[in-house]
């Protein structure tokens, strides 16, 4: 009898999580163009700014940040709360550890990285693209530990607050897609949890 239960309760986890994570051609489709959107702006910034310098305002954290803005907007790692404030807790312990020990590699990357985890998890503002922006501010170029605590405001912040503001506006565009969205996976992981339940 309990091994039949474990069957169903697999069955039907297995058919949430597909059905959840099933993507159509639309999704696709805006998904593309929020990002795309999203990260020609960053860049048009960056060439009309900084045309001969280093690639500052174009940190490659936002690139992971644009997969779960644009592209799984129900994750709870992809809202507004997670992806500002995860940025801005990485890049002010990454600029942080960067000071305190500029030449030690060894110690800086994976201290930047561990410590904005466990912040990020205490003020629950965790954004996985997060870790990428701390070990960008002990492991960049000279230009980005140059900028110290700018570091935090540009391009972390500016960049952050552009994501949002196009997935605000191009993951709202279609009555499917609704962005931010706390409540739809609170009801897909109490259907997950229900399920086990019975």
């Amino acid at each position: 009898m309990p091994v039949k239960n474990l069957k169903r309760n697999y069955r039907k986890t297995k058919y949430i999580l597909y059905k959840e994570t099933l993507v159509d051609y639309k999704e696709h489709f805006w998904a593309f163009l929020g990002s795309f959107i999203g990260i020609a702006i960053i860049a048009y910034l960056q060439s009309q700014t900084l045309p001969h310098s280093d690639v500052v305002y174009l940190i490659g954290s936002f690139g992971a940040s644009s997969v779960l803005v644009y592209g799984i907007i129900q994750s709870p790692f992809a809202q507004p709360r997670n992806l500002i404030g995860g940025h801005l807790v990485s890049a002010i312990i990454g600029v942080t550890v960067q000071q305190l020990a500029p030449d030690i590699l060894w110690i800086t990357a994976p201290l930047a990285v561990s410590l904005s985890i466990v912040l990020m998890q205490v003020t629950k503002t965790l954004h996985p693209p997060g870790g990428a922006t701390a070990l960008i501010a002990v492991s960049g170029s000279v230009e980005i530990k140059n900028l110290g605590y700018w570091y935090v405001v540009t391009p972390v912040l500016t960049g952050a607050f552009i994501l949002l503001i196009v997935a605000l506006i191009f993951n709202n565009m279609t009555s499917k897609r609704q962005y931010p969205n706390h409540g739809k996976y609170h009801q897909f992981r109490k259907r997950i949890v229900s399920s086990f339940k019975k």
